[in-house]
């Protein structure tokens, strides 16, 4: 039993753009599964993987209608790496963000649709995740959604404070899912959602059936009718199950 953590969603008017920009910005490819849907993963993946969260962009009429709270940080390998993914970035249309918090040293963008991510600073710990260093998520409770998640996709809890929490794959591969502690008013809405799988030979109604008795709640985010479920975890944030075709 369990999920496989194996997407990233945005939401967009124009998914071949804003898919295009994520492939170049990640050094990724691109291919389509249909009409207004654009896939963004590593040349030569096989989907699905723990060694990397991918990306899929799906046009909607109204993109600006979906508020989530999650967000990608970019890794980067020194100072040198980082001003010159900055300014690739910017050359393929992504813009400051504003001014960031106090002085801090990581850089944060917009991609061409407005949704908010970072360039992080050299770390250690995200010397071996691939472009992605982590795909974030804000919260009022870090501790209750590592609970949460920890136990929906079987990753390993890394980190557990009251402001923020990390895990990562139980193989030790690929970026890692952190929560952030933020308050409502503070929240950086983005069209960013995170999307799971259940594993080949699971059965998705079980799997449905184990995340509502760990606090998840069925969602309508006017999906209509659907091959996927939306659920909301325990603290609200819209995430989908998908089903193996």
């Amino acid at each position: 039993m369990g999920l496989q953590l194996v997407q990233v969603n945005f939401k967009a008017r124009d998914d071949a753009a804003l898919g295009g920009f994520w492939a170049k910005a990640l050094g990724w490819g691109v291919s389509s599964e249909g009409p207004g849907v654009t896939n963004i993963e590593p040349v030569g993946f096989d989907w699905p993987d723990p060694t990397a969260v991918c990306i899929d962009v799906v046009k909607v009429p109204n993109p600006g209608t979906v508020r989530y709270r999650a967000r990608l940080d970019l890794a980067t390998t020194s100072e040198g790496h980082r001003a010159e993914l900055v300014a690739h970035l910017t050359e393929l249309g992504a813009k400051p963000a504003g001014a960031s918090p106090g002085d801090v040293p990581w850089t944060v963008l917009t991609d061409p649709e407005g949704n908010t991510f970072r360039v992080l600073e050299p770390r250690e710990i995200y010397r071996d995740t691939g472009p992605i260093a982590a795909v974030v998520v804000e919260c009022a409770e870090p501790r209750a959604m590592a609970r949460f998640w920890g136990e929906a996709v079987d990753w390993t809890v890394h980190e557990e404070t009251d402001d923020h929490a990390r895990l990562r794959s139980a193989e030790g591969v690929g970026p890692y899912l952190e929560f952030v502690r933020t308050s409502e008013e503070d929240a950086v809405w983005t069209r960013v959602h995170l999307d799971v799988l259940p594993y080949r030979g699971d059965d998705r109604e079980a799997e449905v059936a184990r995340l509502k008795a760990l606090g998840a709640r069925t969602a309508d985010v006017g999906q209509g009718d659907v091959s996927w479920v939306v659920l909301a975890d325990p603290a609200g944030n819209e995430f989908c199950v998908l089903g193996r075709g």
